[in-house]
């Protein structure tokens, strides 16, 4: 019964286009006598108006099937384009001459039936007309969707008036489901100013931002600068983020040379993109020359740092990869990802702890790794504090167990993840991996495996850190907790800490501390404040910022060198080696051993014995 409806529908629809199309030709042919002497209907001589007037009958029923021929009945007229623009032109370009055609046959002797301008105007009338109801169709459906869509579009402004900007704007002009309207173009170049891009204006400058997001009520603004320096990039971004407007940004250029300028190749902006530091530079060769063909061994593989330690070895061909965790879930999660970008990977995903020294030693004796990443460990301070003797079991005695594997079983190169917080350390996560450092070290001296440490300081969006806590507060609507308006911290990325650890692991001949740069400090709350902004909030308007005060374990700011540790450069400006400590290796064995039989008692004095071994290890409680 539907189906009857919706035919009948568009048979009404067609007939009453013929109807129109009928009177259409005798409008046009009756227009034409008309244009010809002025439109003076006296001037017109009787002779010309009754040929003419004979005439249309038969070309009207001509027009009927040219226009049938060419597909007018049976487009979707609302959703025309320039297919329907040629055959609309072609169907009256055909109908002209078939009237010419018609009145010359009808009149074979000599002289003019008609004037001959008479066909050029029939022509233009009869396009005209048929243009006018066909595309009346388009014009009245984007008048409707205007007013229908007119409460739920965002006001867009485009920053950057180039050939991303370009096509954005086109895309977002020709999508009838992007519910967006571009308000205006920002971009420096002043011989720009005051031009049209699909008309649309170029209001202004980077300095305009503020005032035009006021003036035209923009709600979104989308940064298409693909070319820009990081350092460009943070510059627009800290305007833009004053506008409580929504940001969205193009990745890089690369988008331009693929050729995927368009919204769905839109991010959000992020904190990243405000730190306005340049790129790493990594020599990929020197990585692929010592992880290629090796059997390689990520311990802690389902965490932020090995989970991308993994992804990043698992593109440089190494013969088998081994995933080991504890928590099965991440476990499956990248081993999942793995499978799907890299189909040909060597790849085994074991669940073991470090501390089973049985379950270490069959997976060493399976498998026999070449290089090991050791990245399992606890790190969340102020957990750590809570159960101290839980750090101490992870982080000191299974790097124990492993180091002592890797030795026994002669793997070739020995890497294990350290943070800055083993500098000086002030809380008990800090301290136990002091002594992983010193494990490593002297170990390096006894084995014929090359142990190094690799140091580092927060990454940005890892397991606990502070970015993804802040985002679920303000998510939240607030409040955004930070411990102490003077903290600060070094952040690096997660794919570029790994890829210096990566490269450092190649420069390594054992017993070195490897010391990344992670320029310059960053304060916290800068950080929080950076966030509200981006999420289109004023901080302490919409969404409060509360000190929290310093909790325990924990310092204002992170060192990465000791006071005895001296600096020695790398081939990449970004890696450094810290001068290994002269300790007395007998001694801090035989300490390390007891250490091991007094924390599986759970004692509550564990930090008195850490600082035995630590000297520089200083408790702290929070304020």
């Amino acid at each position: 019964m539907k189906q009857l409806f919706i035919d009948k529908k568009l048979w009404m629809r067609r007939v009453f286009l013929m109807c129109y199309d009928v009177c259409a030709v005798f409008l046009a042919g009756m227009l034409a006598l008309l244009a010809r002497f002025d439109f003076s209907f006296q001037d017109i001589p009787p002779y010309f108006l009754e040929n003419a007037w004979k005439s249309l009958p038969v070309t009207a029923l001509s027009a009927i099937v040219i226009f049938w021929i060419f597909r007018l009945y049976s487009s979707l007229w609302s959703y025309a384009g320039a297919m329907e623009m040629m055959y609309l032109t072609s169907a009256c370009v055909v109908e002209t001459f078939v009237n010419m055609f018609l009145i010359l046959l009808s009149h074979p002797e000599t002289g003019y039936p008609v004037p001959r301008s008479y066909y050029a105007f029939f022509g233009i009338f009869l396009f005209g007309m048929i243009f006018i109801c066909r595309y009346s169709y388009r014009a009245l459906r984007s008048v409707r969707n205007t007013l229908r869509d007119a409460q739920y579009t965002r006001n867009v402004l485009i920053v950057g008036a180039g050939e991303a900007g370009n096509a954005l704007i086109k895309e977002i002009k020709n999508s009838r489901y992007l519910k967006k309207r571009v308000v205006g173009v920002i971009d420096d170049d002043r011989g720009k100013a005051g031009s049209y891009i699909h008309g649309v204006k170029i209001v202004g400058r980077r300095e305009d931002i503020i005032n035009k997001c006021r003036e035209l009520h923009v709600q979104e603004i989308i940064v298409a600068m693909p070319s820009a320096s990081p350092r460009q990039m943070k510059e627009v971004l800290d305007i833009c983020k004053q506008t409580r407007c929504e940001l969205k940004r193009l990745p890089g250029i690369y988008q331009l040379v693929n050729g995927d300028v368009s919204i769905s190749s839109l991010k959000e902006v992020d904190v990243n993109d405000l730190l306005g530091r340049d790129p790493v530079e990594v020599d990929l060769d020197s990585i692929l020359g010592y992880v290629s063909d090796k059997v390689i061994m990520v311990t802690g593989g389902g965490g932020s740092i090995g989970s991308e330690l993994c992804r990043q070895i698992a593109g440089h061909h190494p013969r088998q990869l081994i995933i080991v965790d504890i928590y099965e879930n991440s476990a499956y999660d990248i081993q999942n990802e793995l499978k799907a970008a890299f189909p040909d990977l060597n790849l085994k995903v074991l669940i073991a702890s470090v501390r089973n020294t049985n379950r270490m030693n069959y997976i060493f004796e399976t498998y026999h790794p070449d290089i090991i990443y050791h990245a399992a460990a606890h790190k969340h301070v102020p957990l750590m504090e809570e159960s101290p003797t839980e750090a101490i079991k992870n982080n000191v005695l299974g790097t124990w167990k492993m180091v002592q594997a890797a030795d026994f079983y002669q793997v070739k190169r020995f890497v294990m993840i350290s943070t800055d917080k083993a500098v000086n350390p002030t809380n008990i996560m800090g301290a136990s991996k002091r002594i992983c450092e010193m494990i490593i070290q002297t170990y390096n001296r006894r084995s014929k495996t090359e142990y190094v440490a690799v140091r580092f300081g927060n990454v940005l969006g890892s397991n606990g850190s502070v970015i993804p806590l802040f985002k679920k507060q303000i998510e939240r609507g607030g409040p955004v907790t930070v411990t102490h308006p003077d903290i600060i911290r070094y952040f690096m990325t997660i794919p570029e800490a790994v890829s210096l650890v990566l490269q450092a692991g190649a420069y390594a001949k054992g017993g070195e501390i490897f010391i990344l740069d992670m320029g310059e400090p960053v304060k916290i709350t800068d950080l929080a404040r950076n966030l509200i902004l981006l999420s289109g909030h004023q901080p302490d308007e919409d969404i409060p910022i509360v000190f929290t005060g310093l909790r325990p374990g924990e310092k204002l700011y992170e060192e990465m060198l000791m006071d005895e540790e001296g600096m020695q450069d790398t081939a990449n400006k970004r890696i450094h080696i810290g001068k290994p400590i002269e300790m007395d290796e007998e001694a801090f064995l035989s300490q390390l051993k007891k250490l091991s039989e007094y924390v599986v008692t759970e004692p509550t004095d564990i930090r008195e014995w850490v600082k035995r071994i630590v000297p520089t290890y200083y408790p702290k409680e929070g304020d």
